[in-house]
């Protein structure tokens, strides 16, 4: 199987030595409350920023950064990111835990730093990560010029739970092949950044190599190695 140099970490791979690594995975909670649950674009965009904001926190980029050894590790083994929810009570402690809140338009959603695959804290092992299931009231509207896309595999069903990590691995993707000026311009912006569905015939142009693309490693839902989202920032272009 022939990799692209820009193809997520979590493609799957015969004797891969990240395998051979402690596997850590980076939680993700988004508010689900049944009155009223973001929109699904809100939460998927919101998942993406979230992802975003923690790496570029002071904590992971400096040198003695609180989160900086464990962001490191998980970034020498394989990128996982798992995505479960809360309401009311468990989003209240789901806060009380280190890491940021990420607000959206309507969703909301907060990420810590990488945790052992076996280590999850009570307060967020007992969150569900099945059924995350969101829709989107009404067609989310046109990108304006010069706003990063993350674009959705046409061809592809996803879990909105499974779809946020997917985004999540995307902007990382964009994130790591910026310089620090670039990074340091979409940080001071605040991470605008849009999710959308490409189109069939937009798709192949999309993954003709040019541009990052996640490659999923098959754990959950899809099969190995599909392709799931391609990061389209101006500055990689």
């Amino acid at each position: 199987m022939t990799t692209s140099p820009f193809t997520a970490p979590s493609t799957p791979a015969a004797s891969d030595p990240r395998d051979d690594q402690p596997q850590y995975v980076l939680p993700l909670v988004v508010r689900l409350e049944k009155a009223e649950p973001p929109a699904r674009t809100d939460a998927l965009e919101t998942s993406a920023r979230a992802v975003l904001t923690l790496l570029a926190d002071a904590r992971v980029t400096e040198v003695e950064g609180e989160w900086a050894e464990r962001v490191a590790a998980w970034e020498d083994a394989r990128i996982r990111k798992v995505v479960r929810r809360a309401r009311g009570g468990e989003w209240r402690k789901a806060n009380e835990l280190p890491g940021i809140t990420v607000t959206g338009r309507q969703a909301e959603v907060r990420v810590y730093p990488p945790i052992p695959l076996d280590g999850w804290p009570k307060e967020l092992a007992k969150l569900q990560v099945s059924g995350t299931d969101l829709d989107d009231p009404q067609e989310p509207g046109p990108v304006e010029d010069g706003v990063p896309v993350l674009w959705l595999n046409p061809e592809l069903e996803m879990s909105a739970g499974k779809t946020m990590a997917q985004t999540g691995h995307a902007a990382q993707l964009a994130w790591w092949r910026l310089d620090d000026a670039q990074r340091k311009e979409w940080a001071e912006a605040g991470f605008p950044l849009a999710v959308r569905t490409a189109s069939k015939e937009a798709w192949a142009e999309l993954t003709d190599g040019h541009l990052p693309v996640v490659r999923d490693a098959g754990f959950t839902e899809i099969a190995p190695g599909s392709c799931t989202v391609v990061a389209d920032h101006p500055a990689l272009h």
